[in-house]
């Protein structure tokens, strides 16, 4: 696994017990930034997943609006958290990460998907990205 595949899990990972527990995501990054002091030998994946969250927490609503603008007749508290997580980590790897290809940041969306969540989340994940990163690379 890359370096960067293991960000993406660990900002996943901070965004989804962030949610679940429902605090802050800046709070939850604070909490794993304490933790990430401690383990130097992940410092590789860290510091990507650290950007992720705060990109995701720069650009929270700009994200969140255009999943909910996406995902026809789901609204993001009907999703599963997980999924909600990983949404948001692709959303901003498309939308707010130019070092990352789309296409990229669609397959690691749901490769996380197809390991981390449901059945149909791989499926779910697949389309709705492939729509916003269509809808945006027009603008």
């Amino acid at each position: 696994m890359s370096a960067r595949t293991k960000a993406r899990k660990r900002a996943i990972d901070i965004l989804y017990v962030a949610d679940l527990r429902e605090m802050d995501f800046a709070d939850a990054l604070q909490e794993e930034a304490k933790r990430a002091a401690s383990e130097p030998q992940r410092e590789a994946s860290w510091l990507y997943a650290r950007d992720i969250v705060d990109g995701v927490i720069d650009n929270r609503d700009e994200i969140d609006e255009q999943i909910e603008s996406y995902a026809q007749g789901w609204t993001l508290q009907r999703m599963p958290t997980l999924d909600r997580a990983i949404l948001r980590m692709g959303v901003w790897e498309i939308l707010f990460n130019d070092e990352v290809p789309t296409a990229v940041a669609i397959d690691e969306a749901v490769e996380a998907a197809k390991t981390l969540s449901t059945d149909d989340s791989a499926g779910f994940i697949n389309g709705l990205l492939a729509k916003i990163a269509q809808s945006n690379a027009a603008l």
